[in-house]
C-alpha cells in the first residue's frame, strides 16, 4: 500500500506541470513521477505472481491508488469475500493504463473491476476524443479478455470549491461524468455498469467537503471510508 502525501508524493515544478502530454502521450514528463509508477507497476508485477485469481480489482490514477482498502482488508478492519486488490497508479491518464492493462488488470483475472480512470485527462486538456476513446477501448479489451468480468465505471469524485487542482473544477468532473455514463449505455453491455458513488461526499454546493480532502482533489481515509460504504451494494 502506498502512501500519498504532501510530504512524500512526487512533486511537479511549475515548469513541469506546464508541459501537458500530446494526445497519444502518456501522463506527465516528469522522471520522479515517471519512476515512481515504474516502481509500483514492478511491485505490483511481483505481487500479482501470488495474489489469489478471481477477485476483485479497483484500478485507475492517484483517486484509487491512495484509496486505503488493502490496507485496511488486511489490518483486519474490513473484511470483503471477493478479496479487492488496489491496483491504482497515480498521475496516469486512460493512455497509461491502457498501456499496462496486464500488470493493473489483466494477470489477477478479476471477477469484478471497478476502474476510475480519466481524472487526469481533463486535468491535463487531453482532447476528448483520445479521452473517451481510450476508455472505450479499455472496457472493450477487459470484456475481451475477462467475458465474464464484472465493469463497474465510477462517475468521477468532487473537487474543494476553492480549489481547481490542476485546473480541474466539479463542473468539469461532473461533465466528464455524464458523457463517460453516455459512452457506457452506448456500449450496452449488460455486465458494465456506470455507476455514482458519491453520495454524503459533497457540500450544500455540490464540491468536495473540506473535512474529507487533503488538497482539494484527493480525499483522507474519511473520505474513502464514505466512498466505501456506497460501494458496499456492488462488491
Amino acid at each position: 500500500m502506498t502512501d500519498f502525501n504532501k510530504a512524500n508524493r512526487p512533486q511537479m515544478t511549475p515548469d513541469q506541470a506546464s508541459n501537458r502530454p500530446k494526445s497519444g502521450d502518456l501522463t506527465y514528463d516528469n522522471p520522479q513521477i515517471r519512476a515512481f509508477q515504474d516502481k509500483l507497476r514492478v511491485d505490483y508485477d511481483t505481487a500479482n505472481q501470488t495474489a489469489k485469481k478471481g477477485q476483485i480489482v479497483f484500478v485507475g490514477s492517484s483517486l484509487m491508488e491512495i484509496f486505503p482498502i488493502e490496507k485496511w482488508e488486511e489490518a483486519g478492519d474490513v473484511t470483503f469475500d471477493p478479496y479487492i486488490y488496489n491496483r491504482g497508479v497515480r498521475a496516469t491518464t486512460t493512455t497509461d493504463l491502457l498501456a499496462h492493462l496486464d500488470t493493473q488488470v489483466f494477470d489477477l483475472a478479476p471477477t469484478k473491476v471497478f476502474i476510475n480512470i480519466g481524472s487526469n485527462d481533463i486535468g491535463l486538456k487531453v482532447p476528448e476524443e483520445t479521452f473517451l476513446g481510450n476508455y472505450e477501448t479499455i472496457l472493450k479489451v477487459i470484456r475481451e479478455k475477462i467475458p465474464a468480468c464484472a465493469i463497474y465505471v465510477m462517475a468521477y469524485y468532487p473537487v474543494g470549491a476553492a480549489e481547481t487542482f490542476d485546473g480541474r473544477t466539479t463542473q468539469d468532473m461532473n461533465a466528464a461524468s455524464s458523457k463517460v455514463e453516455a459512452l457506457v449505455k452506448r456500449l450496452n453491455d449488460v455486465n458494465t455498469r456506470f455507476i455514482n458513488v458519491n453520495a454524503n461526499l459533497e457540500d450544500p454546493d455540490g464540491n468536495l467537503k473540506a473535512v474529507l480532502t487533503f488538497d482539494g482533489a484527493h480525499m483522507n481515509p474519511d473520505g474513502y471510508k464514505v466512498v466505501l460504504e456506497n460501494l458496499k451494494e456492488y462488491l
